[in-house]
C-alpha cells in the first residue's frame, strides 16, 4: 500500500501556474541529457531495501530481475527460462546472451545465489524476506542454471522473482549499493551529488537521464513549462491536467492503469458491519459522475481489485450501480431514516485532492440520508490508524497488484494486522475457503477459476466498495519522443525516450 497521489487546491493552482508564467516568461534552459520531474527522491538505489514507489521504478532502470510480468500479469521470463522440476523445484536456466553488471562483470547464477540468499538471511532485514519466505535453499549448477528449492507448492512462485540481481563479490564486501548501485539494467548511475537530483546515463548511448525532485505538483509543471525538466509523470490534479493539455509545446500521454481505489470499512462496526448499510453506501455512490467530472475522464470504474484483464481477474464481475432509490431502501432495512439517520466518520489524508474527493462522497451519501464526518489527518496518523483497525470508513488506494495473493493478504481471516492488511477484520468462511482452494489448485487455470469466485462473493458481501483504477498521464515537451506509459506506472518507457531533432535542423 502506498499513499495516494498528490495535487494543489482545484483550479487554485492553474491560477498561481498561470500568473507564475506570465511574470516569468517561458525561456528554455539549454541542457544536453533529459531531466524527469518526480515528487520525491527515491529513498534507496538498492533493490533488496526498496518498497516505496519511485525507489521501485528507478531500480528496475538499474537493475534486471529474474521475472517481469505480461500485459495479464502473467510471469514472463526477463533475464531465465524457468521449468518446474517437482511441486518444489523450480531451475532457472539464465537466458543468452548473458548480460554484464554495469562494472564490466558478468551476471552469473552465483549472483542471482547471493542476492536472494542476502534477502532471506533474517540478519539483514529485508522487507522482501516474509514473501520470499518459502524458499528453503537456492543452489547453483555451473554458471548459468540456479535452482529454487521451496518449502511448499506454490504456482505463483515464478512471479516473485522479481527483484533486481547484485553482483556476488560486491555483496560479500558491503558494498553500499543505496547510494552505489552496480546493476545489469540499461542505465547506470552517472552521480547523486545532491538530495534532488539523480543523474543516470544510459549504457548503450551515454544519454544522460537527471531526475529532479519538486515535490509541489504546480511548481514541477512551471519548470516543465520553462524547460527547466523535459518530461513528468502522474502526481498532478486532474485540473492542471486539462490545463497542459491546453498548452502548446506540450504532449499529454495518457494510459489505462491498474492502481485499485476503494472505500474501507471496519466489519466490527455496529453500522458498517451490516452488508445491507455497506450495499447502501455503494449504491449512492455516481462514480460516472466523479470520474467524468471530478478525475477528468482519467479513470475507469472498478468492481475487483484485480482488473479484468489480468489473468485471475473476472471480467464478467457487474458494475455496483448507481442507484440512490435502493440505498435508501437499504438503510430503511437497516433501521436507519430521517429520525435516526447512519452517521459515519470518514477518515483520509491531508492531501487536498484526496480530500475534495472524500467531500464529494460526503454530498453524495448525504443525499440519501448519511451524515458523514470528514476527518482528514496526516499521512503517518492516518495510516497508522488504517494498520491499527481505528476507522469506521476510510479511502485507499492498493498500487501494483501483480499476485492474487492479494486476497489472502487482505482478506482472509487469518490475515488480521499484524498478520496481513485484513485491517476491516472482514471474516468469511466461504472467502477463506475459496483462498484455500486456489493455493492448493493444481494448475494456474484452476487458480483462475477459484480466484474468480472469491471476487464474485467479495462483490456480494463489500467489505470494500470499488471504485475505479485511476490511469497514469505522462507529460513532456513536444520535442520528447518514444515513451510508452505502463499499466503499473512503472517508468521502463525512459530506456526508449529520446529528444526529436528540430526539423530546420539537418542531421550530419
Amino acid at each position: 500500500m502506498v499513499r495516494s497521489e498528490s495535487g494543489p487546491a482545484p483550479w487554485r493552482a492553474v491560477l498561481i501556474l498561470a500568473a507564475l508564467l506570465v511574470v516569468c516568461g517561458c525561456g528554455r534552459t539549454p541542457h544536453e541529457g533529459l531531466r524527469f520531474g518526480v515528487p520525491v527522491m527515491p529513498v534507496t538505489l538498492d533493490p533488496r531495501f526498496a518498497t516505496d514507489a519511485v525507489s521501485v521504478r528507478i531500480n528496475r532502470l538499474l537493475y534486471q530481475h529474474l521475472v517481469d510480468f505480461d500485459a495479464s500479469a502473467m510471469p514472463r521470463p526477463e533475464l531465465a527460462e524457468w521449468k518446474q522440476i517437482s511441486p518444489t523445484l523450480y531451475r532457472f536456466t539464465l537466458r543468452a546472451p548473458r548480460p554484464g553488471f554495469s562494472n564490466g562483470a558478468p551476471l552469473t547464477a552465483r549472483d542471482v545465489k547471493a542476492t536472494y540468499d542476502y534477502i532471506l538471511d533474517p540478519r539483514n532485514a529485508s522487507p522482501h524476506r516474509l514473501s520470499l519466505a518459502n524458499i528453503e535453499a537456492v543452489a547453483v549448477d555451473g554458471e548459468e542454471v540456479v535452482e529454487f528449492h521451496l518449502r511448499q507448492p506454490d504456482l505463483l512462485f515464478p512471479g516473485r522473482l522479481v527483484l533486481g540481481i547484485l553482483p556476488a563479490e560486491l555483496i560479500v564486501s558491503g558494498h553500499a549499493f543505496n547510494r552505489e548501485p552496480v546493476g545489469s539494467g540499461p542505465f547506470e548511475l552517472a552521480a547523486w551529488a545532491s538530495e534532488g537530483r539523480l543523474q543516470l546515463r544510459r549504457r548503450d548511448n551515454g544519454l544522460g537521464l537527471e531526475f529532479i525532485a519538486v515535490n509541489d505538483p504546480t511548481v514541477r509543471v512551471l519548470k516543465l513549462l520553462r524547460g527547466e525538466i523535459d518530461m513528468l509523470q502522474n502526481d498532478l490534479p486532474p485540473e492542471m491536467i486539462t490545463y497542459l493539455k491546453r498548452q502548446s509545446g506540450i504532449t499529454v500521454q495518457e494510459g489505462g492503469g491498474t492502481n485499485f481505489a476503494y472505500l474501507g470499512f471496519n466489519l466490527q462496526n455496529s453500522a458498517t458491519g451490516q452488508p445491507g448499510v455497506r450495499a447502501a453506501i455503494a449504491s449512492a455512490l455516481d462514480r460516472a459522475a466523479i470520474v467524468r467530472y471530478v478525475l477528468g475522464g482519467a479513470a475507469h470504474p472498478a468492481s475487483a481489485v484485480l482488473p479484468p484483464e489480468h489473468w485471475a481477474g473476472n471480467p464478467g464481475l457487474a458494475q455496483v450501480s448507481y442507484d440512490p432509490a435502493r440505498a435508501r431502501r437499504l438503510l430503511r432495512e437497516a433501521g436507519f431514516g430521517p429520525e435516526h439517520p447512519l452517521r459515519i466518520v470518514y477518515k483520509t489524508s491531508t492531501d487536498p485532492f484526496r480530500l475534495r474527493l472524500a467531500t464529494i462522497i460526503q454530498s453524495q451519501l448525504d443525499a440519501v440520508g448519511v451524515l458523514v464526518e470528514i476527518r482528514s489527518l496526516d499521512w503517518g496518523t492516518f495510516y497508522g490508524d488504517i494498520k491499527a483497525g481505528n476507522f469506521q470508513m476510510y479511502s485507499l488506494m492498493w498500487v501494483g497488484i501483480k499476485l492474487p495473493e492479494i486476497f489472502r493478504y487482505a482478506f482472509h481471516s487469518s490475515s488480521i494486522p499484524p498478520d496481513g492488511a485484513n485491517r476491516g477484520r472482514f471474516a468469511s468462511a466461504t472467502v477463506d475457503r475459496l483462498i484455500e482452494q486456489a493455493e492448493a489448485a493444481g494448475t494456474l487455470e484452476e487458480q483462475a477459476v477459484l480466484y474468480r469466485a472469491v471476487q464474485a462473493d467479495l462483490l456480494e458481501e463489500l467489505p470494500y466498495v470499488p471504485l475505479w483504477y485511476e490511469d497514469h498521464v505522462f507529460v513532456a515537451r513536444n520535442d520528447i519522443a518514444g515513451y510508452q506509459v505502463s499499466a503499473d506506472g512503472n517508468y521502463d518507457g525512459l530506456v526508449y525516450v529520446e529528444r526529436r531533432r528540430p526539423a530546420n535542423i539537418a542531421a550530419k
